[in-house]
């Protein structure tokens, strides 16, 4: 299920790519890695010229980035653990819960919002431990024992809601969460750059990072080489589980209402985000910014489709044909760069082989 994001599959190496003289080389090399920043910027120009009316505006950019918030602050979640080569679908199922009890504890039950987060962010880690023990304890497939596990959580959502709204008075501090701008936009798009920014900089410039690319390339190298796989990965799905508990507070902060019909629909786009990030800016390997920009052709795509007047199946319909044909693109580069590296490791070996035999080696051999 996770060898299509195998940490380094795709990443370049001048020592077997070769030079890249010409530009139509430099080009195609280039496109897996920005093809999609470049398809991103082409869609939102595409939108702006075909509805100058309504796509190039700041009311259409707040929309987006305030619809969108919850979905990339999923698919950075789910980021976390395809580092490691695992899938966590816990972060769609996890979030219906986690915005009902956000409302719950503080209209049912009094408490003052602040403790009412703070709860419910525990709760999240508490359930991303749990998924990490049945991962590398009880050794159960990521895929098959999250699919359980966000079931059971999804079913205890709807025993506490009693398949009911979840409606109250809440505090304008929790309103706030969600309701606040800053610089003009909405605040989440904000809290979606903090997280995007400090996960960046420990994946990518500190050990921690490093030792999360290595289990995923290969957990028995990392395991010879002294990284602990079992604490690295439970590490990874405790801090999926706590950003998706965020996520959850923050729709709950913007939609003031839980329910249990709303935060399944997060589950797919914030996986296909995930799963678009690793075709681009690092190519074959799960990495932040790549996230973000797969959450920001969905987004910009499904705008412009649904203000064409797109029927109601459009945006599942969408991501459903875009994860395919990411996971297709990055399949074909693969498999293209693979067969470039066989073939120079055996121009290679043909060199070295005939390396002793030249006239020059013969009489640098004769006395």
């Amino acid at each position: 299920m996770t060898s299509s994001v195998k940490s380094t599959a795709l990443e370049s190496d001048p020592s077997l790519d070769g030079a890249a003289p010409g530009l139509v080389q430099r080009f195609v090399r280039a496109m897996p890695v920005y093809g999609l920043v470049v398809l991103t910027v082409a869609l939102a120009l595409l939108f702006s010229v075909l509805l100058p009316q309504s796509f190039p505006t700041l009311f259409n950019l707040r929309a987006i980035l305030s619809d969108k918030s919850v979905i990339a602050l999923l698919a950075l979640a789910a980021t976390i653990p395809m580092i490691t080569g695992k899938i966590d679908l816990t972060v769609g199922y996890g979030i219906v819960l986690w915005h009902i009890l956000a409302i719950s504890l503080q209209t049912r039950y009094g408490l003052p919002w602040p403790l009412a987060v703070a709860i419910v962010l525990a709760c999240a880690a508490a359930f991303g431990v749990v998924n990490g023990l049945l991962v590398e304890l009880a050794q159960i497939d990521s895929f098959i024992a999250t699919l359980g596990t966000g079931t059971v959580i999804y079913a205890v959502a709807l025993w506490h809601s009693g398949g009911r709204q979840v409606v109250g008075d809440l505090p304008d501090g929790f309103v706030a969460i969600a309701g606040g701008n800053f610089l003009g936009l909405p605040i989440g798009a904000f809290y979606v750059l903090a997280v995007a920014v400090a996960l960046w900089l420990v994946t990518e410039f500190t050990p921690l990072g490093r030792a999360l690319y290595v289990i995923g390339a290969n957990p028995k190298a990392a395991q010879l080489n002294g990284i602990s796989v079992r604490r690295h990965v439970l590490g990874a799905f405790v801090a999926s589980g706590l950003l998706s508990g965020f996520a959850g507070v923050l729709l709950a902060s913007r939609l003031q209402i839980g329910q249990a019909s709303v935060g399944l629909e997060f589950l797919l786009p914030a996986l296909v985000g995930a799963f678009l990030g690793s075709t681009t800016i690092r190519p074959g390997r799960v990495n932040v910014w790549g996230t973000l920009v797969g959450v920001a052709i969905l987004a910009i795509g499904i705008s412009g489709i649904q203000q064409f007047g797109g029927a109601f199946f459009v945006e599942p319909l969408f991501n459903g044909l875009t994860l395919l044909v990411s996971i297709g693109i990055a399949g074909w580069a693969q498999q293209r760069r693979n067969l470039s590296i066989k073939r120079r490791i055996a121009e290679r070996q043909l060199a070295a082989d005939a390396a002793p035999h030249s006239p020059a080696a013969e009489d640098a051999a004769s006395p």
